[in-house]
C-alpha cells in the first residue's frame, strides 16, 4: 500500500508494526518490531500468537518486504499490508524517519 494507506494501517489499534529492513536503516515511527526479512522464521516466537492479528511490514525499497511478506503468509498470517516502495517511499512522501 502508499504511504498514506500504511500511515492509517499502522494506526489501527491492535496491528502490529515490524521493520523486516537489514541493516538498520532507521524506523518509522510507532515500529513495534525489527525482525530481519531472512529471518522471520527462526524469530517466529517473537510474533503475536495468534495468525488473525494484522501485521504491517516494511523494508527500505521493498524487496525485504514482499519476501518476508510470504514468509508471514507462509506461517498462517492472514493480515499482513506491506509498505509499497519501503521507507524510500516513505521519505519521499515527506513523512520522518527515527533513526536514533
Amino acid at each position: 500500500m502508499d504511504p498514506a494507506g500504511f500511515a492509517a494501517a499502522i494506526a489501527e489499534p491492535g496491528r502490529v508494526t515490524v521493520n523486516v529492513h537489514v541493516p538498520f536503516e532507521g524506523d518509522i515511527a510507532g515500529t513495534d518490531l525489527s525482525i530481519p526479512f531472512d529471518q522471520i522464521t527462526s524469530q517466529a516466537g517473537r510474533l503475536p500468537a495468534d495468525r488473525d492479528t494484522g501485521l504491517a511490514i516494511y523494508c527500505r525499497s521493498g524487496p525485504m518486504c514482499t519476501a518476508a511478506a510470504q514468509t508471514l503468509r507462509d506461517l498462517g498470517y492472514t493480515e499482513v499490508v506491506e509498505l509499497r516502495g519501503g521507507m524510500r517511499a516513505w521519505k519521499a512522501d515527506g513523512r520522518p524517519l527515527l533513526t536514533g
